[in-house]
């Protein structure tokens, strides 16, 4: 090449592994003085005649390629959406879990749209500055935000006012309040927290405290256009509070200074999506590109923030005094019979319902979610597909949780009886009964069917579901937390830290001193749960974990898809690389599931050698031979690194 002639590397969005690189291309003299690193272009594909679009990741005036480079097609925008910080976070995010950079940018960048475009070119950027406020509650706030530290911090299981008069839950304030730190220094800080409801929470804390010109809220709920402007805010220099569900972290900001998780623990923070990366790890990833501070801030500590702690990645940090919640545990056995409330919750329940309202934490929605033969107790499952039947209203006839069958005519396949018991009652179900038992009394349900996010401070039930509590004003009055045995119950190797999460953020929903009673569970964790040490737990589920080899001890990689692709990626492996591989197992779904362990030191490596498995897959399914019509079946190879669940 000439240096007369200017190339553009790009990164062309698609999902075909093999198109996972640079590519260059001739920059034509007509859009030389449009085009700039991060914009949106089209550029020709030689196979197929076809075009696609792309990212400008670089402008060069050479390239190592010797042949003829190809022009760019067209420049579809000339504002830099792909932030250089953002593309190297995805770049290595990727690679670290042999995943494509175009399938992180496609959650970083959402989709354009003109009209927001051109206002935000047109609007006058925004000039404000906030004083800084006091971290309430730690006394060495100032270093838990400095830049590069790296803080674990245990919440203020409490609600508090805003100065604006909303209740909140402490954990909000605190993070609203590191924000004003963060802006007042006029730099950008991110916060990522599981759900709307969290951020909803956080927005409320901020709008005492900072312009709402300069907060930012990136969300999946929030309607396409609405978050185009959001994200383009970001791009702007100055300071910015930037607030968001998990694909936030990848949210533009140039001088970051810190990323704030709240609840890490949450698989809400799981990306679903190929290449699976957890909320944590790219924040991980990303604080180490731009040695901004990273806070884990949570109420219990996750068993991988404790390994993190553990090895002195980070410090963890506590706050100096506050009152834990009054938990006390029951036993529903105790009054003699098998009932579902202790009649010690019983009593809390009525006397708590004179001065406000009463929260009951149960395991599932809907009406009985497990029902089963009243004769022989076994499980009733759908004569269709095997699945198991629920019912969801009072009067309804059974159907299926899978695919949907009712079973009106259902018959018990070992002794033939007609009748149904409830194995479990769902929220529906507990409103029914509690309404019965509190006559006069108004009962409200909160689940992903009825979502509430605020309740007034009037006396009432309110029936929720796991994470789905709202929050009362002020607090309620007793907090029951029914079903832990049942939520023990799920085969999953969280299980425990689950259940201590989901009961700890119910339990900081109390007002101060009001009684928090846990039916049914004991022994450590339950202990744990009423003495509040979820630090002490965290680190002896780490220690059983490193026994078993289990992660977070080591790193794991799932392996899955048809036989002969899981043993070409398995055995593609340097067998000094991993300790060992469970497998391969069928899955119910289909195909097959290897799982390779291995240390933290080896991860690169192999995740190399399962990139290079995964194209190599690709390429053999796309030039195979294909069926009638055509059509050639997709690549079966999937490959997720630090999946916990280990059952296959």
């Amino acid at each position: 090449m000439t240096a007369t002639v200017r190339v553009a590397r790009v990164m062309i969005d698609s999902p075909v592994p093999a198109l996972d690189h640079l590519f260059d291309y001739a920059v034509p003299e007509s859009l030389a003085e449009y085009i700039g690193v991060g914009c949106r272009v089209r550029v020709p594909l030689r196979s197929g005649g076809r075009i696609a679009d792309a990212y400008v990741i670089e402008l060069t005036d050479s390239s190592s390629f010797d042949g003829e480079l190809s022009t760019l097609e067209s420049l579809v925008s000339a504002v830099p959406v792909l932030a250089p910080e953002v593309w190297r976070v995805a770049r290595a995010v990727a690679d670290r879990a042999a995943g494509s950079a175009s399938d992180i940018v496609r959650l970083a960048v959402p989709k354009r749209h003109v009209r927001v475009e051109k206002a935000w070119l047109e609007a006058e950027p925004a000039d404000d500055t906030v004083a800084p406020l006091p971290l309430a509650g730690y006394s060495d706030a100032s270093s838990a935000v400095a830049p590069g530290e790296r803080v674990a911090i245990s919440a203020i299981p409490q609600l508090c006012l805003t100065p604006n008069g909303d209740t909140v839950g402490r954990w909000a304030q605190s993070a609203a309040e590191l924000a004003t730190q963060v802006l007042a220094r006029g730099r950008k800080i991110i916060i990522v927290v599981p759900d709307y409801r969290d951020q909803d929470q956080v927005l409320t804390a901020l709008r005492s405290f900072v312009p709402s010109r300069l907060v930012s809220r990136l969300d999946a709920k929030q309607p396409a256009a609405q978050r185009y402007r959001a994200f383009l805010d970001c791009l702007r220099p100055g300071p910015r509070v930037i607030i968001g569900n998990r694909s936030a972290v990848y949210a533009p900001a140039s001088d970051l200074d810190a990323i704030m998780l709240w609840d890490d623990g949450d698989d809400l923070h799981s990306e679903p999506l190929a290449p699976y990366v957890h909320a944590r790890d790219a924040a991980l990833v990303r604080q180490q590109d731009s040695g901004c501070a990273l806070i884990l801030l949570s109420h219990t500590r996750s068993v991988e923030c404790q390994r993190l702690v553990e090895i002195g990645w980070f410090r963890a940090l506590a706050p100096e005094r506050h009152t834990q919640p009054r938990v006390t545990l029951t036993d529903p056995a105790s009054n003699g019979d098998a009932a579902r409330i202790p009649s010690s919750a019983w009593k809390a329940a009525r006397s708590a319902l004179e001065s406000g309202p009463v929260l009951v934490q149960v395991a599932r929605p809907g009406y009985a979610p497990v029902v089963a033969c009243q004769r022989c107790r076994t499980g009733a499952r759908c004569r269709a597909c095997g699945g198991a039947l629920s019912i969801q209203k009072a009067g309804q006839a059974p159907h299926c949780a899978l695919c949907g069958a009712l079973s009106a005519d259902w018959r018990c396949d070992e002794c033939g009886d007609t009748r149904l018991r409830l194995v479990t009652r769902g929220s529906a179900r507990t409103t029914e009964e509690l309404g019965r038992a509190f006559p006069g009394t108004t009962v409200i349900t909160a689940d992903g069917d009825h979502p509430l996010e605020r309740i007034p401070a009037r006396p009432a039930l309110v029936v929720a579901t796991r994470g789905a509590e709202p929050i009362a004003e002020n607090g309620y009055s007793a907090v029951l937390l029914l079903d832990g045995d049942r939520m023990l119950a799920r085969e999953a190797l969280t299980i425990a830290g689950d259940c201590l999460r989901w009961w700890s953020n119910a339990a900081a929903l109390a007002a101060n001193g009001a009684p928090v009673i846990l039916v049914g569970v004991g022994g450590r964790l339950g202990t744990a749960f009423a003495t509040w040490t979820s630090a002490a737990f965290a680190a002896e589920e780490l220690a059983d974990r490193r026994e078993l080899s289990f992660p977070p001890a080591v790193r794991t990689v799932s392996v899955s898809g048809d036989l002969a692709a899981v043993d070409a990626a398995v055995s593609g492996l340097d067998a000094e690389l991993y300790r060992d591989v469970l497998g391969p197992n069928e899955r119910a779904e289909g195909g097959v599931r290897s799982i390779v362990r291995f240390d933290y030191a080896a991860g690169a490596e192999i995740a190399r050698s399962l990139r290079a498995a995964i194209v190599a897959n690709a390429t053999k399914r796309r030039r195979g031979p294909s069926a009638k019509g055509g059509y050639r079946p997709p690549p079966t190879l999937r490959i997720r690194f630090d999946e916990t669940e280990l059952v296959t």
